[in-house]
């Protein structure tokens, strides 16, 4: 990326950043008119807050790791609140705007103007930390496991119950460490699988900084393999060195491929493809179905790994039955699902689009704000059956 373009971002981010805390100040601070000195102290740790937000993303690079970790937390925690305040506080737009129309009628005086400002800034400010203990709560909390029954017209009777585990958006960095991993692994162990999915945006750092935190990973027992396919971020992070890595962890990479896995004496094909944004960053890398799919036995049933359910119409295209991805965390905090949906076709959940299916899991980890809302994280496993009508 050009110098340029790097500082236009910045400065997108920055200018974002200063309206959005203005707006925050304008509605919680100064239209209530607080009595000092709590007006002065909450202007204060307002602007902490801010300058919280561009410190948790250069905490990694900038501070030791002992200092890097609590930075984020308070960055991403704030990043999430202000997030949930916002909402809020637009949703009380129509309330101060109703009052004020009526107001302006009736002749009410300033003091009932004040109380109004204070009532809609207190319960804005209530509401949002308490939605965003629960979703910190929900976030950090134990990941359960997810059942999910899938029927395939092709798959042999004795494949029946053949077990897949998918582990997707992990986002393993500062916010999420090697003490996460040991307890997913721990679960997927327990659920005897047959084959594990990890389908990208594992990491959000370097192999460096974080192969430690990831190295238990190797452990997954799983009786058909432990496969990977790259997501988003891993091209943030030295996708060439993490696919190295998590080679040596006996993990193997699909990159625009398709292996047969068997058991009882029968197959099916695990195609994977690289993240559909891969292509951005060169040295090889870029999604390609047609060569997935290439030489494989069509009378076969294909499950496919790809990080990005956007990938899906391709996918159909090319005779798959089963996707399974992630991506989009559920949206992760609602009502931020709505946004996601205007790139990604589907949110969460197991869809059909005539012969083809995908599943679309919430994600195993969370990226930024350590919250979710509405959008639980999980373990999935995908219990594959023949289809009785086949």
């Amino acid at each position: 990326m050009s110098l340029g373009r790097i500082l236009i971002f910045f400065g997108v981010i920055f200018g974002l950043t200063v309206a959005t805390h203005y707006y925050l100040w304008a509605r919680l601070i100064r239209d209530p008119m607080w009595p000092s000195p709590w007006r002065q102290v909450a202007t204060v740790s307002l602007v902490v807050l801010a300058l919280s937000i561009p410190a948790s993303m250069m905490a990694w690079r900038t501070l030791p790791r002992h200092v890097a970790i609590p930075v984020s937390w308070v960055g991403y925690v704030w990043m999430g609140s202000m997030f949930l305040l916002l909402i809020l506080l637009w949703g009380g737009e129509l309330a101060r705007y109703g009052w004020v129309k009526y107001a302006t009628l009736v002749s009410i005086d300033g003091g009932r103007r004040q109380f109004l400002a204070q009532l809609l800034a207190g319960s804005a400010g209530v509401v949002g930390f308490a939605l965003s203990g629960y979703g910190i709560w929900s976030a950090i909390g134990p990941v359960e496991v997810k059942r999910v029954p899938v029927r395939l017209k092709k798959l042999p009777a004795s494949l029946s119950g053949l077990r897949l585990v998918q582990l997707t958006d992990m986002h393993v960095g500062l916010t999420i460490g090697r003490s996460f991993v040991e307890d997913i692994v721990r679960k997927v162990n327990a659920l005897e699988p047959d084959i594990v999915a990890i389908t990208g945006d594992l990491i959000d750092g370097t192999v460096e900084d974080l192969g430690a935190a990831v190295a238990p990973l190797g452990e997954i027992r799983a009786a058909l393999g432990t496969y990977f396919v790259t997501g988003n971020h891993e091209y943030y992070s030295g996708a060439d060195a993490w696919l190295e890595f998590l080679k040596g962890l006996g993990i193997r990479a699909l990159r625009n491929e398709h292996v047969e896995v068997r058991k009882n004496g029968e197959s099916i094909h695990l195609a994977g493809v690289d993240d559909w944004t891969a292509h951005q960053f060169g040295h090889g890398h870029g999604a390609d179905m047609a060569r997935a799919m290439g030489g494989r036995d069509a009378s076969k049933p294909v499950v496919l790994l790809a990080h990005q359910p956007v990938q899906f119409d391709e996918a159909r295209e090319h005779g798959v039955d089963l996707q399974i991805s992630g991506h989009t965390h559920g949206g992760q905090i609602f009502p931020f699902g709505f946004l996601t949906r205007l790139v990604q076709p589907f949110l969460s959940g197991l869809h059909r689009r005539g012969d083809s299916q995908i599943y679309v899991s919430s994600g195993t980890g969370y990226w930024g704000p350590p919250m979710r809302i509405a959008a639980p994280a999980e373990i999935t496993l995908i219990e594959l059956d023949r289809d009785a009508a086949a």
